[in-house]
């Protein structure tokens, strides 16, 4: 049985993994710091819209890659590209605020993101970055095949 993408599908799907990890620990730190609460919750300037669409289009986005390495259904490589696509802006759109965040005066109230790490933030967009370049590379090798 031979895989979609080859290694760099494999490739991309760890990186993905990765990211996902990195991801889902700084979820669970915003969502422990009481971000998403209604009224009384910690400040923050990720919008729940923002961070929950981040988190879903990018969990759906790696299960249709699954799907694609297992069925090897090239339109499916395009999707997964199309949500990586998306999920990037929305990425850079959250990170752009935890920059601004960051840049407040150390006594100003602080906000849940605040307390992401440095490292868990830049390794999550390396290996995001990184994810979506591989999976860009293997749709334009299955087109040009």
């Amino acid at each position: 049985m031979e895989i979609g993408g080859g290694v760099l599908g494999v490739v991309a799907l760890i990186t993905w993994v990765i990211a996902a990890l990195g991801g889902f620990f700084m979820l669970g730190v915003w969502l422990r710091r009481g971000a998403a609460r209604r009224g009384g919750g910690a400040t923050t300037r990720l919008a729940p819209p923002l961070v929950f669409g981040h988190f879903l289009l990018a969990a759906v986005g790696l299960v249709v890659w699954i799907v694609y390495m297992f069925t090897d259904a090239q339109a499916l490589s395009w999707i997964a590209l199309a949500l990586l696509v998306v999920v990037a802006a929305l990425g850079f759109t959250m990170f752009a605020r935890w920059i601004g965040q960051r840049r407040r005066p150390v006594d100003a109230e602080p906000t849940a993101e605040r307390h992401f790490p440095v490292a868990v933030v830049a390794g999550h967009g390396v290996f995001a970055a990184t994810t979506l370049v591989l999976v860009l590379l293997v749709a334009l090798a299955i087109a040009g095949s």
